[in-house]
């Protein structure tokens, strides 16, 4: 008869589980695989197969009783901080979708706000526009690889423990929020920069000539001038978009 103890059992199983928790929720908090559309199937299976197929890359596993109140802790920490690798990212693509919000602020696209079925929140058309693109991006680069190896690689940094908050005093997460500023000023600043030109122009030309109709002339032109502005923009992205997505994964490499 096939018999085994508890820490056989516990040997089997840790290995496995908590970097399936880990990486379960870093698919719950990632952008793109974190939409609504995206079914919860999808992200438990994912994550039971990252797991499984970086058993060679983790360091050993502690064995951890389940009934414990030590495995509550390392649930927790393994939850914290995939939630926080997913947010990480996440704050990249809001940094993103801030350029588009300065850039539709000095369009005038502001006022075509609708609801985002996707975040559940309202966005803008120049917002949504800048999110799609970053989010074909990510694709295509393989940035979602980068992040997959990052979370693998955090369990070097930061290994299963008692402790589950013990890893946000190195990492400071609360510090991030100005990488939304700088990143979206430094994609919009061109834009901006140049349709702010635009409205100068259109300001010293409703003083010359008073019988022109500035409103009527101004929407179209800085409309199309911001258009075209986003137009040449576009390929130039990817550049500040990398840097900063290495730069927030690095805090878990």
């Amino acid at each position: 008869m096939f018999t085994f103890s508890e820490t056989q059992l516990l040997a089997w199983l840790t290995p496995l589980l908590w970097p399936f928790i880990r990486v379960l929720a870093l698919f719950s908090a990632l952008p793109i695989f974190a939409q609504r559309n995206v079914p919860i199937r999808v992200r438990v299976g994912l994550a039971l197969f990252i797991a499984l197929c970086a058993q060679a890359a983790l360091p050993p596993m502690p064995l951890i009783k389940l009934d414990s109140t030590i495995a509550l802790a390392a649930v927790a920490q393994q939850v914290l901080i995939g939630v926080s690798l997913g947010f990480a990212v996440r704050l990249v693509f809001a940094a993103v979708e801030f350029a588009g919000e300065l850039i539709g602020l000095q369009m005038g696209l502001n006022f075509a706000a609708f609801f985002d079925p996707m975040s559940g929140g309202q966005a803008t058309a120049t917002a949504n526009f800048f999110g799609a693109t970053v989010g074909f991006l990510f694709i295509v680069i393989n940035a979602h690889l980068l992040v997959i190896a990052a979370v693998i690689q955090s369990f070097n940094i930061f290994p299963v423990g008692a402790e589950p908050f013990a890893f946000l005093h190195q990492i400071q997460p609360q510090v991030w929020g100005s990488e939304i500023f700088r990143l979206g000023l430094w994609i919009a600043l061109p834009i901006v920069a140049m349709l702010l030109f635009i409205n100068l122009v259109l300001g010293i030309i409703s003083r010359v000539a008073s019988q022109m109709n500035v409103f009527a002339i101004g929407f179209p032109i800085t409309l199309g001038v911001g258009l075209l502005g986003m137009l040449l923009t576009l390929p130039l992205m990817q550049a500040p978009f990398t840097m900063a997505l290495e730069k927030m994964l690095a805090y878990f490499q």
